[in-house]
């Protein structure tokens, strides 16, 4: 059983790249927290298969995608413990880890979309489910790691999200070509949300403090 349709070559691609991705943002997130090698494969599996696995409870798709295919499992460990080996020999880990999350967030909002698209939900759903795996992950990483999560404090996020679900929409809607859609939808989105990191670009903030003094 294939997660993704075999002619959707890219975005079985790009699940690869994203899965390795958010594996390593999660290893670099538990080293911040200075936890051993098994929080470090917990927090990186999370990180990597949490979004996926809570869309697909949510649509009511099981088996759970990763159940039937362990090999992801041994990516997404592999790809966590190489990180505690590289991490002490790179510089910039924190933007390493902005980009990783970035790719992870583009990445799985496509696969969302995709996989409630083939189960033939209605057009809010699709896109619910692309956001849903796409800022899942993350949430679930950044909880863990005792971190207010970077969808409710950073740059754009999921806005970035919803924007790739809806480019992927409107160009599958036109025709356009699956992988093509794909790759033009990743790298739009990639881009965005690289930007927003670079200009902080970032949605009104509401504080609000009591008053009743």
């Amino acid at each position: 059983m294939s997660p993704l349709p075999p002619s959707e070559s890219v975005l079985f691609a790009i699940y690869l790249v994203a899965i390795t991705a958010e594996a390593m943002s999660g290893a670099l997130a538990a080293g911040r927290r200075d936890m051993d090698i098994f929080g470090v494969v917990v927090i990186a599996f999370v990180a990597a298969l949490g979004g996926g696995t809570i869309r697909d409870l949510i649509l009511g798709r099981f088996p759970i995608g990763w159940t039937q295919h362990p090999e992801y499992v041994y990516i997404v460990i592999t790809a966590g413990l190489l990180t505690t080996v590289v991490a002490p020999f790179m510089q910039n880990l924190h933007r390493m880890f902005l980009v990783l999350d970035a790719m992870g967030l583009v990445a799985f909002s496509l696969i969302g979309c995709s996989v409630a698209m083939q189960m033939e939900y209605a057009t809010v759903v699709v896109i619910m489910a692309g956001m849903t795996t796409g800022i899942c992950g993350g949430i679930l990483r950044d909880v863990l790691c005792a971190q207010v999560p970077v969808v409710f404090r950073r740059e754009l996020y999921a806005s970035v999200s919803l924007a790739v679900c809806g480019l992927f929409l409107v160009l599958h809607a036109q025709g356009v070509d699956a992988d093509l859609n794909t790759a033009i939808s990743f790298a739009a989105g990639l881009t965005l949300r690289l930007l927003a990191i670079w200009r902080r670009w970032s949605l009104p903030v509401f504080s609000y403090q009591d008053r009743w003094e």
